[in-house]
């Protein structure tokens, strides 16, 4: 799939030694919180259309691109708050929340070059760092209708 993205975005993913590399701010959202967790994977904070971003170092795997394959994404925050275990404790594991990847350039932060967003699932917790696995509901796997007529439910159709 052909994305659009800016000229310098192009040039800094083409270069060497490029003066500035892509940050990835993340957007943890829930029902129960009243706005969304940002953080920028940077050291220092930003601010993107108008919302600030604390600098906040995690790890991630961004999810690929295969064909015929849904999107996985995996990531990985270090233990150090107790508010986050608070709120992964009260939502079931944060059960129903979304996390939106977006990228962008220091220099143009309010230019987002490529985003995503997708559920969490499967979070998993140890005392060194809170894990999850993003990813999409397999809407293919589903049945297409509700109820389906069979012998076991509807013996006197067959």
């Amino acid at each position: 799939m052909a994305r659009d993205y800016s000229d310098a975005y192009k040039s800094t993913l083409a270069e060497v030694n490029a003066p500035e590399a892509p940050l990835i701010l993340l957007e943890i959202d829930h029902a129960e919180l009243d706005e969304p967790v940002r953080v920028v994977n940077d050291t220092q904070d930003l601010t993107s259309n108008g919302n600030l971003y604390v600098g906040f170092p995690f790890r991630c795997v961004l999810p690929d691109d295969f064909e015929n394959q849904l999107p996985k994404a995996r990531l990985s925050i270090d233990n150090v708050s107790r508010d986050l275990m608070y709120w992964i404790e009260t939502t079931g594991g944060g059960q129903g929340s979304t996390a939106t990847f977006k990228q962008v350039l220091r220099s143009n932060p309010d230019l987002i070059e490529w985003q995503i967003q997708m559920s969490l699932f499967n979070v998993n917790v140890t005392m060194q760092e809170i894990s999850a696995e993003l990813g999409f509901e397999n809407l293919f796997g589903k049945p297409a209708v509700s109820f389906r007529y069979n012998p076991t439910n509807s013996p006197g159709l067959f």
